[in-house]
């Protein structure tokens, strides 16, 4: 099996395990030992559970708030739906009440973060704990630049990306998280290149060395891995409509790529995902 044509059974025999899921079938809902056994991200987005839990809880009410984009910065540093439900929308900015929940939740041994984002190491010398340095160093000076920040109406969401990546405690694998949050609604909704625009992350670089048989490590510029992830986008489309699978933008196909990598590494043996299923409450071995 050619690499690419790996990668596109990949994406479908995931796709399959949500569908199957969704519909309540039993479990396993794959063949795939390491789709049985280890946690992957979806092929959209959308359909993962935080990114879910933000599209109902705070995306959908605060639709056209100009600060939504804030308070999906806030939720991506977080990404633990239990903390953001207890701390609530964070807009108007709430820096005691995200760093007095974060807080109360260590000490009362309950989980604050989910890890899956990488967050900018802080200095213990400079910082009290986490919550501390995300809440001054990070998100209290985004909120002092709101108005610079905010997405317009009429910008693509490179122009934004831009902005959000040289911010402190963001850069670009963050900006575009945020920007993946936001993009479903105005004025981002709009943005001429919403289909086409992603910022690669350490995991989609291998990903998509993997899918065009280079080394995994090889080194890539940022536009020469945007112009050959518009062309794989080109291969997979017409892939896709036989298949029966969705249209992705650009920013599915860099998550897909991202883990895509955590499969090929698992199956050679470099390396395995940190999460295993859970299956309704069994947490298969």
């Amino acid at each position: 099996m050619t690499p690419f044509n790996q990668f596109l059974k990949f994406i479908q025999d995931r796709e399959q395990v949500r569908i199957m899921k969704e519909a309540g079938g039993p479990p396993p809902w794959t063949q795939d030992p390491i789709l049985q056994t280890y946690s992957f991200c979806n092929v959209q987005r959308e359909h993962d559970k935080v990114t879910r839990w933000l599209a109902l809880n705070w995306r959908g009410a605060h639709a056209t708030d100009p600060d939504l984009w804030f308070a999906m910065a806030v939720a991506r540093h977080v990404n633990l739906p239990a903390t953001l439900a207890e701390m609530g929308y964070p807009v108007p900015w709430k820096r005691k009440v995200f760093v007095d929940v974060i807080r109360g939740r260590r000490a009362n041994k309950l989980t604050a973060y989910n890890g899956a984002y990488m967050i900018r190491a802080s200095s213990a010398d400079e910082w009290q704990d986490k919550a501390h340095y995300l809440a001054e160093a990070v998100l209290s000076q985004l909120w002092k630049r709101r108005e610079t920040l905010r997405p317009k109406t009429g910008e693509t969401l490179e122009a934004v990306h831009q902005r959000l990546e040289a911010s402190f405690g963001l850069g670009s694998f963050m900006a575009a998280q945020i920007i993946a949050d936001v993009k479903y609604v105005s004025p981002l909704r709009e943005a001429a290149d919403w289909w086409d625009f992603a910022a690669s992350g350490p995991g989609s670089r291998r990903g998509l060395n993997r899918v065009l048989g280079r080394g995994p490590k090889d080194r890539w510029t940022e536009q020469n891995w945007r112009e050959e992830l518009a062309k794989l986008r080109t291969q997979l489309r017409d892939h896709f409509q036989v298949m029966g699978l969705p249209r992705l933008h650009a920013q599915d196909v860099q998550n897909c790529l991202c883990e895509f990598d955590k499969y090929v590494r698992t199956l050679n043996g470099e390396g395995r995902p940190k999460r295993k299923y859970r299956y309704e409450g069994l947490l298969r071995a």
